[in-house]
């Protein structure tokens, strides 16, 4: 037996606002812009790391597709945030970024940042 359920997906608006973010991990210098749904909540992540590599960049591609479709598909930000902070891989270490001083991959970063910008309630 088959069973399907159907999600629907929230739409970000043809023009949307966005915030990028400039931040360095160990010396690695990257942005993290953020699309906003018209609420201010986010919609979907892109990451550009410089000196980045073809398959980092393939990877980080596509985690940001993914994480974003989780956030159109209604999976609350702390949520998907979760799922990431922790992650281990390098570049890790100390960030350009008082809010969050340490992490332990960009994935890790980009979690915290996110919960510390739009808060773990959304």
């Amino acid at each position: 037996m088959t069973s399907t359920t159907a999600s629907r997906r929230e739409v970000l608006p043809e023009t949307r606002r966005s915030v990028t973010h400039k931040f360095s991990i160990a010396g690695h210098e990257g942005y993290l812009t953020v699309g906003l749904f018209e609420d201010g909540r986010p919609g979907e992540i892109f990451v550009k790391m410089s000196k980045e590599g073809s398959t980092l960049s393939g990877l980080m591609q596509g985690f940001c597709r993914a994480f974003s479709l989780c956030l159109q598909h209604g999976l609350p930000l702390s949520e998907a945030c979760q799922r990431f902070r922790g992650m281990r891989f390098e570049p890790l270490g100390m960030t350009s970024n008082p809010d969050v001083p340490e992490c332990s991959s960009i994935l890790d970063y980009v979690a915290n940042y996110l919960l510390h910008e739009f808060g773990s309630g959304r």
